[in-house]
């Protein structure tokens, strides 16, 4: 099994880092990055489901944090 980290970044992307396949309902793969890739959460990209750095220019507001144990 491999490692993959998936990072949440606040008012940002998910960052995505490790050996993985990103496809559509198909089958198809979107071309990444081998280093990664960031998905939108702000739903403004132009490049979904990938991020284009939108959620800066509309103030995406999401400082989600996990839950302290």
């Amino acid at each position: 099994m491999t490692d993959v980290k998936i990072t949440v970044n606040p008012n940002g992307p998910y960052r995505v880092q490790g050996k993985v396949e990103l496809v559509d309902k198909a089958g198809n793969r979107f071309a990444h990055s081998e280093e990664g890739f960031s998905l939108c959460r702000c739903g403004h990209s132009s490049n979904k489901p990938l991020c284009d750095g939108s959620h800066g220019r509309v103030a995406f507001d999401a400082d989600t944090k996990a839950p302290v144990r």
